[in-house]
């Protein structure tokens, strides 16, 4: 059974009260950031999973889960926050914001670098996921969200 609550993604670096349509920080729409606190455990949950799908699958085009058991005892060791009902290529994320430049060797914290990414820095790594997990957000947020010209009638 799912925990009745979902957390607030918010990591505290809010762009959409600069103009942003998508938050640079937690990457939620402008929107979903004004109206969280309104919305029902199911809208959250909606907000939730479509976060953890974008950014587990930015993770996972660049990073393997090679050992969960191992990855989750280290984010516990190291104190690091991570949601458990996200998948493991977001809890490596969370673990890269942690902390990636004290990370020498990845399989000891139960994951590897793809072998097109080896010659990164883990921190440019995290870096290249965050741009794109904030690309693919904001180009759903184009299609899906604001109101394109396409679906008006005669168009």
């Amino acid at each position: 059974m799912l925990d009745q609550t979902v957390k607030t993604p918010c990591i505290g670096v809010c762009s959409t009260g600069i103009g942003d349509s998508v938050c640079r920080g937690c990457k939620r729409f402008s929107h979903e950031v004004i109206h969280w606190n309104s919305y029902s455990v199911e809208q959250k949950r909606v907000v939730d999973r479509r976060l953890d799908g974008f950014l587990c699958q930015c993770v996972a085009n660049r990073l393997r889960v090679v050992d969960v058991e191992l990855l989750r005892w280290q984010l516990e060791v190291q104190q690091v926050r991570y949601v458990a009902h996200h998948d493991p290529h977001c809890w490596v994320f969370s673990l890269l914001k942690a902390g990636a430049g004290q990370i020498d060797n990845c399989r000891d914290y139960g994951f590897e670098v793809d072998i097109r990414y080896r010659d990164m820095s883990l921190a440019g790594l995290r870096e290249l996921i965050d741009r794109e997990f904030y690309t693919l957000s904001e180009a759903h947020y184009e299609r899906y969200i604001q109101a394109p010209d396409l679906f008006r009638e005669g168009a």
